[in-house]
């Protein structure tokens, strides 16, 4: 994970620093509290406006990351977020914050699910959650598009990636895995040759 991250706390004017691991395991347990329908809405707020611990274009690359390496999107996110302030211990606080309190939370909501899900309310109040978590979904990626203007690829190509994976996956049900294979690969090659462009024209 280490040659992945850069181990360095971001250094760019107005950003802050985590203190500590015990804040950092306090700020994703209150990240993991409030992530009701999704965690990765939640995140960008806490992360990126109230803590002010990344800037958006560095929430987006690892966000990134996170989405394309196994397990987690919001895991993979906390553990390289940690490792980059205290190593292992802060990958360790930072997973742990987002799990520790929600899975007693889980386990109890799981023992009353199973008791009361035959309820008509109930089974009306989950399916109507369905709605919450795709708005929260969505209100992300709104805020985090601007990001998406300093992309080396350029912002049209960026928008062009996005609308044709919400195409692929939402409306043509292909599996996620070529989608981001696929798209992915075609990203990163059109990134690198605008880069390698960009520095040539530099010299």
């Amino acid at each position: 994970m280490a040659a992945l991250v850069d181990t360095e706390p971001p250094a760019e004017v107005g950003l802050r620093a985590p203190r500590s691991c015990t804040e950092l395991f306090t700020a994703f347990t209150r990240l993991a509290l409030q992530g009701f329908g999704g965690v990765i809405a939640v995140a960008q707020h806490e992360l990126v406006e109230y803590r002010r611990w990344l800037e958006r274009e560095q929430f987006v690359e690892l966000l990134s990351l996170a989405q394309v390496l196994p397990g987690p999107n919001i895991i993979n996110l906390a553990l390289m977020f940690g490792q980059r302030h205290f190593g292992w211990r802060g990958a360790a606080a930072a997973a742990g914050g987002l799990l520790a309190v929600p899975l007693v939370i889980v386990l109890v909501a799981a023992t009353l699910y199973g008791r009361f899900a035959s309820i008509a309310p109930v089974a009306g109040a989950l399916r109507g959650m369905g709605a919450v978590a795709a708005g929260l979904v969505l209100g992300t990626a709104l805020r985090l598009a601007p990001a998406l203007q300093r992309n080396p690829m350029g912002p049209w190509v960026c928008f062009a990636i996005v609308a044709i994976s919400a195409l692929a996956l939402g409306w043509l049900r292909w599996p996620l895995v070529g989608v981001v294979l696929v798209l992915g690969a075609g990203g990163y090659a059109w990134a690198w040759y605008r880069l390698a462009h960009s520095s040539a024209a530099a010299r």
